[in-house]
């Protein structure tokens, strides 16, 4: 028996949430007593793939077939259940990213496994049964779920847990997988990224603006506070279909899902269908001008006031905080 944990990476680089996984599988490993691989798909150089053993894992396979350089959901998924099987893994473990959440339920499918997608918590472990908490209803409630099959696939929600360094030597093994032509006829053929900022899912802090902002004009005091803080910076759904900010930056139950640290909603008024994508949130505060505002009953902390002064004020005080 032993655990697979697949690394996903952009352009070649590794996902933070892809260590994040890697440390789960590796903390199953210790309470197991099972060996863990990692699994790189796409073109990665070897210093990054020796980096892998920073989080304590000795062994990483890595497949670099040209036609895999770019994500394709159901050749990476056949490639990982072929991996699994190879190295008779019984748990493979995985991030629930966008990619995460088309593959997961694949590699369960091929390797006829039980599956928790959106885990939040380690397993349970009595026996063959594992108890593990999982987001449900778009992140409005938390359910338990209990994997009793024999093979287990786990995909884990984004800043669930932290990335632990535990550096050791690492061997690097390629591996050229068996790609069947129809695991192909629908292929990506480029992918543009908005590379200078900080990815949504990968944030540990998120600024987010609503309607309370009054147009596009304003989004500059967002931006500024969000450079501070390293943030990365996000809005609601009317503010996208109006067309002040880019759809990907939208958060929501029609958006992206994000569970930073922190979360900082400005001029929000937190319907529920806002609330489905951030309620995962470590930390929530909100500043808004309306005391009866939703999104107070679900906050963590909350300023009662207009954002055009309050955000000012807040950037002055973390710039001195930086600068002391």
């Amino acid at each position: 028996m032993a655990i697979l944990v697949y690394i996903e990476n952009i352009a070649g680089a590794f996902k933070k949430s892809g260590y994040e996984a890697v440390s789960y599988a590796k903390t199953i490993g210790d309470a197991t007593g099972q060996p863990v691989t990692a699994l790189s798909i796409g073109k990665v150089d070897a210093t990054s793939l020796e980096n892998i053993g920073r989080y304590g894992v000795k062994k990483v396979i890595a497949v670099n077939t040209e036609q895999l350089h770019q994500f394709v959901n159901q050749a990476y998924a056949a490639v990982i259940a072929e991996v699994a099987k190879s190295i008779q893994a019984t748990t493979i473990v995985l991030s629930n990213s966008f990619s995460g959440k088309g593959l997961a339920p694949r590699i369960a499918a091929k390797l006829d496994a039980a599956l928790a997608d959106g885990a939040i918590t380690l397993p349970t472990i009595t026996g063959e049964a594992w108890e593990i908490k999982k987001s449900a209803f778009s992140g409005k409630a938390i359910a338990t779920q209990e994997l009793t099959a024999p093979i287990k696939v786990i995909a884990l929600t984004p800043n669930t847990v932290e990335a632990v360094e535990a550096p050791t030597a690492i061997e690097v093994e390629p591996f050229e997988p068996q790609i069947a032509a129809t695991d192909l006829t629908s292929v990506i053929q480029d992918i543009v990224q908005a590379t200078d900022k900080i990815p949504l899912p990968e944030a540990n802090i998120v600024v987010s603006a609503g309607r309370g902002l009054k147009g596009p004009e304003n989004w500059g005091i967002i931006e500024e506070l969000a450079d501070v803080l390293g943030a990365a910076t996000a809005c609601s759904k009317p503010v996208s279909d109006a067309g002040w900010r880019p759809h990907e930056e939208h958060v929501g139950q029609t958006g992206l899902a994000v569970s930073p640290n922190l979360y900082i909603a400005i001029g929000i008024s937190g319907a529920i269908q806002h609330l489905a994508g951030v309620s995962s949130s470590k930390t929530i505060v909100v500043i808004n001008n309306d005391p009866e505002a939703p999104f107070f009953k679900v906050a963590d902390y909350g300023i009662v006031g207009d954002a055009f002064d309050v955000i000012p004020k807040l950037i002055d005080a973390f710039k001195a905080y930086k600068n002391h």
